[in-house]
């Protein structure tokens, strides 16, 4: 069984920044797409960034976070990472990590969240 753990988060001032890692045991990340999202309180959880399967090449973000935010991953370590620059009090919210793939069959792990405060 897999499983990935956040860290990274804490307390930053507006425009600062902050890197997430979230390390995998227990199953290899070249395989798996990786992708981080974040929650606030009553709403639904929203997809921040993606990386593909087989070393990441391609990426994806969410429009609010285009520009500030990179996602990179070492699957030599397992790691994945999110680079978080120019933070805003709107990006405040607990960030889970996300692997999944699809073939052969479904699988899918989650972390169990980090929490990011953007407060002056």
């Amino acid at each position: 069984q897999g499983q990935l753990a956040e860290s990274g988060g804490g307390l930053v001032q507006p425009g600062g920044s902050l890197r997430l890692s979230c390390v995998g045991s227990g199953f290899t990340l070249t395989s798996y797409a990786m992708s981080w999202y974040r929650q606030v309180p009553g709403k639904e959880r929203e997809l921040v960034a993606s990386s593909g399967a087989g070393g990441g090449a391609s990426t994806l973000y969410a429009d609010s976070v285009k520009g500030r935010f990179t996602i990179s991953r070492d699957d030599f370590a397992n790691t994945l990472y999110l680079q978080m620059n120019s933070l805003k009090p709107e990006d405040a919210a607990v960030y889970y990590c996300n692997a999944k793939k699809l073939w052969p069959t479904t699988v899918e792990y989650w972390g169990q969240g980090t929490q990011v405060t953007v407060s002056s």
